[in-house]
């Protein structure tokens, strides 16, 4: 990787595009190519980041498609929602019966029934959007983009565990994978992950202001040498007001997108899905009953956290629960019933307070958000209430980012085991979530963009319908 002062002395052998993607690769995510966009003056075509973000909500350990968006109520008992079914805004649409606030909803987002994983393995395959670099999706997001915008220093690429909101509860599940992966990228595009210590404002002090802080402030001294360059190219103007810009950023805007004490205390209890716990643990106790109790206590805050991050700049957000979604109805796992409702009341007020919030800020054509976990469940429940683990479908939700919305999209097998149409893969929902983010035609015209990331994000086409 080039740095700074090899790219100084290389400038004048540079035409100004090359000089200006150059730029973007060694600084960090302070990049020229940001700050020039920003300035209105740094390319000479249109620029490939959208004003857009995604939040990508990880349902951790495989939630079954019966008892979420495709009951199949018509089915015999051995198939059907266990919970049984709601009607929703949409004609002829039912969910399963723990959803009574997104059914309310259902005309503000949609739906794919015919979502398939590919196997049934616990892994955080549709994180990284089954692509062969090996990458979170926000990785190969922020490779693009930089790490961080330049006008607020926000990463674009962050990631969400319970700790992000409560430095007490349980550590995310990473046995089977690791959301920080960067794969064949460099670590330097690696999600930045707030409350893995002492708690979040701690960590962010540690993280922005004590590490990275230092660096790009001596990185922004050195630029005044660059700058005399960029003076006499006419590159960019008014580079001193925006320098200062940057260096004020992080001492005030980044650490405070992070303080979601800042919102109006009715917006927060409306996110809280902390009181969804019941308060009196069922008698059984399940090995995973901690998780349980972790995604209902934290999984609302994530949410609203995640809303204010996008909303000041980060481009892609990944939520994790805790592993929750497993309900096999053993040793460790509850039976469906039950554990709809330790983990599905939750998800319900969190998403529908998320789209209600998204919806009065009149942010849903800038914020995408997509649910989906790594697999889906068996159409048949096992002999003591709960459902295995399946490859061949599974639930996926899709709210705003500008895609069409209040639609189902694809139908299921009579027995909800596999699709009747189309099948939509993590490689079409990849493709969906690049498209909402970027201007993919400009991408395939920018200079030092590695030919994989090119090709891990253009080699699917977009979940029909939704564009």
């Amino acid at each position: 990787m080039l740095s700074f002062e090899d790219q100084f002395r290389q400038a004048g052998r540079l035409n100004r595009r090359q000089f200006l993607r150059v730029g973007g690769l060694a600084l960090g995510g302070l990049t020229l190519p940001d700050w020039f966009a920003v300035r209105a003056a740094a390319a000479e075509k249109k620029l490939a980041l959208k004003d857009r973000s995604v939040i990508f909500l990880f349902m951790h350990g495989g939630p079954s498609q019966f008892e979420t968006f495709d009951p199949k109520m018509e089915a015999t008992s051995a198939v059907r929602s266990t919970t049984g079914e709601i009607k929703t805004t949409l004609p002829g649409i039912t969910f399963g019966s723990t959803f009574t606030q997104l059914a309310k909803l259902a005309h503000k987002f949609s739906i794919v029934r015919s979502f398939v994983t590919g196997d049934g393995n616990h892994d955080i395959k549709p994180v990284l959007g089954a692509d062969t670099l090996r990458a979170n999706m926000g990785s190969l997001y922020s490779s693009i983009a930089g790490t961080s915008r330049p006008s607020t220093a926000m990463p674009t690429n962050v990631a969400l565990f319970p700790r992000s909101v409560d430095p007490k509860a349980m550590a995310a599940v990473t046995e089977f994978g690791n959301f920080e992966s960067t794969g064949e990228l460099s670590r330097t595009f690696a999600p930045f992950v707030p409350g893995a210590g002492a708690g979040l404002q701690a960590d962010m002090r540690i993280n922005l202001p004590e590490g990275r802080f230092r660096d790009r402030r001596a990185l922004l001294g050195a630029i005044d040498n660059w700058k005399r360059w960029a003076d006499a190219s006419g590159v960019m103007e008014g580079f001193n007001a925006f320098q200062q810009q940057a260096f004020d950023a992080l001492h005030r805007g980044v650490s405070d997108a992070f303080d979601v004490s800042q919102e109006d205390p009715r917006l927060i209890e409306r996110y809280d899905t902390a009181p969804l716990l019941p308060r009196e643990r069922i008698s059984k106790q399940w090995k995973n009953i901690d998780h349980y109790a972790t995604n209902a206590l934290t999984l609302g805050r994530q949410l609203l956290l995640a809303r204010r991050l996008c909303e000041r700049g980060a481009g892609f957000v990944t939520v994790t629960t805790s592993f929750v979604w497993d309900m096999h109805a053993d040793e460790n796992n509850a039976p469906m019933p039950v554990g709809m409702q330790y983990v599905g009341a939750p998800f319900d007020r969190a998403v529908s307070a998320f789209i209600e919030d998204v919806e009065a800020r009149g942010l849903s054509e800038k914020i995408l958000l997509v649910c989906c976990g790594e697999m889906g469940r068996t159409p048949a429940i096992n002999k003591n209430g709960g459902r295995d683990h399946w490859g061949n479908l599974a639930p996926l939700l899709l709210y705003g980012g500008g895609l069409k919305m209040g639609q189902v999209i694809g139908q299921s097998a009579r027995d909800g085991g596999e699709p009747a149409s189309e099948a939509v893969t993590m490689q079409n929902l990849l493709a969906t979530i690049m498209h909402t983010l970027l201007d993919i035609g400009e991408v395939r015209l920018l200079p030092g963009i590695p030919q994989r990331v090119v090709e891990a994000i253009t080699r699917a086409e977009p979940i029909r319908g939704l564009l």
